[in-house]
């Protein structure tokens, strides 16, 4: 080895985390892909896509919508956490993929705490229980009074875990029997309220204000523990229960071991981009109120959320498959 190879040689190490840091101080250098690990047009796809567009603007790169459904999020989330960790790969995490897959699936291939490095809070909405809108119950207390005179009877309709829990959760604190009734999706089980085939069901807040305010269904209660402030005037069912309380939320993520200088500023840019007048406007619009955080702020969240949730689907009987 020649002295110059030698010398080198010896400086290599000395220079790596010179271009690491470089090469931080630069990002993002390239495209970000923002995985969704659900299909086109779902609420969480919805929600990004109107993200995507002012990130874009603020980080000087495009950040591009990459739609992995399958596995209820499994396959598109599991594909983020085995990304490389150089901050050019976004996660979503929500409910479904950050918090009650854990209990639900078994053999789940991330762990999304162990997996993931948080980026922050970006927003959160509500889901809304709605009856026919000729149905006898005015209110949630006429609802319940309702199923115990009528044990067994009544029946709600869910077309995912969440609202399946949610409802589950009423009825036992509530301290009444209803009949639990399976659709494919949230669209078909509101569909079957709106016909009066099914006593009630809880649906998300883009799918049913629209038929509440056309007087298609009657808005009984708001999931979140105090009045939603895109819904002030639906009372939350804890007015009713004391206690209730279910929140449902989307935060971003980075695969883990993304350096703590990028989210950092992947923090701070997306912060920047929920505080634009203009996208919480549209957002609203949608059911969506955004929400900013530090990284460590949803990471605490989410261990929280995935005692909680995993709680209230043993609960509800819902066994892991």
């Amino acid at each position: 080895m020649t002295s110059l190879t030698r010398r080198v040689a010896l400086a290599a190490p000395l220079l790596l985390p010179a271009l690491g840091a470089r090469a931080q101080a630069n990002w993002p250098d390239r495209p970000i892909r923002l995985v969704v690990a659900f299909p086109a047009g779902s609420v969480t796809d919805t929600l990004m896509r109107h993200l995507s567009e002012p990130l874009s603007r603020e980080l000087g790169q495009p950040v591009i919508v990459d739609n992995r459904p399958g596995g209820n999020g499994v396959v598109g989330t599991e594909s983020a956490a085995r990304a490389p960790a150089d901050g050019l790969t976004w996660c979503v995490l929500s409910v479904t993929n950050g918090a009650l897959n854990t209990y639900l699936i078994r053999r789940l291939p991330y762990d999304p705490l162990r997996d993931f490095a948080p980026i922050g809070f970006v927003s959160e909405t509500a889901y809304i229980l709605v009856v026919p809108a000729n149905h006898p119950a005015r209110d949630l207390r006429g609802l319940i009074e309702l199923a115990k005179r009528r044990p067994g009877e009544l029946t709600y309709s869910h077309g995912n875990s969440s609202a399946h829990i949610a409802s589950a959760t009423l009825a036992r604190m509530a301290g009444v029997e209803m009949e639990a009734v399976p659709y494919r999706g949230g669209p078909e089980a509101l569909t079957d309220v709106i016909a009066g085939r099914i006593d009630s069901t809880f649906t998300d807040f883009a799918a049913g204000m629209p038929q509440i305010r056309e007087g298609k269904v009657r808005a009984l209660g708001v999931t979140l523990p105090e009045a939603f402030s895109l819904a002030p005037e639906i009372p939350p069912v804890s007015a009713v229960l004391p206690g209730y309380g279910f929140s449902f939320w989307f935060g971003m993520a980075a695969p883990a071991g993304t350096p703590a200088p990028v989210i950092a500023r992947a923090n701070a840019a997306l912060n920047k981009v929920l505080q634009l007048p203009e996208l919480g406007e549209r957002l609203a619009r949608l059911g969506y109120a955004p929400r900013g955080s530090e990284p460590a702020y949803f990471r605490s969240f989410l261990q929280e959320q995935i005692e909680t949730l995993t709680a209230r689907a043993k609960e509800a009987g819902l066994e892991p498959g």
